[in-house]
This record gives C-alpha cells, structure tokens and sequence, in this order.
C-alpha cells in the first residue's frame, strides 16, 4: 500500500466544519465536560514544555556552529598523525655513480 508509506499533513485538508464537530463530540462523550478544561491545559504545558526544548537545542546548535574549531592537539614526538603519511623513498639519480664497496 504505497499511500499508506507517505502520510502529510494534506490529509487534513479533507476535514471540514461537520468533521470537525463530530470529532469534539466524540471527545466530549469520552471524556466528559468537567475534564476537558484538564486535558486541555495539560495540552498547552506539554505545548509549551516542547517548544522550550526545541528552542534549547536550537540555540545550543548555533552556539556551536558560531565557536571557532579548537585548536589542533599537539602529536607526541615519533607519532604519525592522521592524513600524515611517510616521505617516499626517493632513488639516486642515474646520473650519479653508484656506491663503491670498497
């Protein structure tokens, strides 16, 4: 069922004013009139709780994104450091004459 994998928001577009009051009467006769006030304030904390969190790590991205990397560490003494690789061997050139054994 390939529209089943790909759920938008668009869905909502096919809710009208009739849907939308069959819905609250639905949730009326589930939770009853003197509990609705509760549930919703408790929507709005938990609204509320969540944008604060949002807006925390956003802020804590783009403080991140705004500090300059550190600073490299210093590598110990006979170390070979990452992207470091070892100086090729170069051969003598022909031009000059080989080592005597002598």
């Amino acid at each position: 069922m390939p529209g089943l994998l790909h759920l938008s928001p668009a869905f909502i577009e096919g809710i009208g004013g009739p849907e939308l009051l069959m819905i609250m009467f639905v949730i009326l006769l589930l939770f009853g009139a003197d509990r609705l006030p509760d549930l919703a304030r408790g929507f709005g904390r938990a609204m509320r709780e969540f944008k604060k969190a949002t807006s925390g790590v956003e802020q804590e991205v783009r403080k991140a994104m705004a500090e300059p990397p550190p600073p490299p560490s210093p590598r110990p003494v006979g170390t070979v450091g990452q992207g470091d690789a070892p100086k090729p061997y170069i051969p003598p050139s022909p031009s000059s004459p080989p080592p005597s054994a002598e």
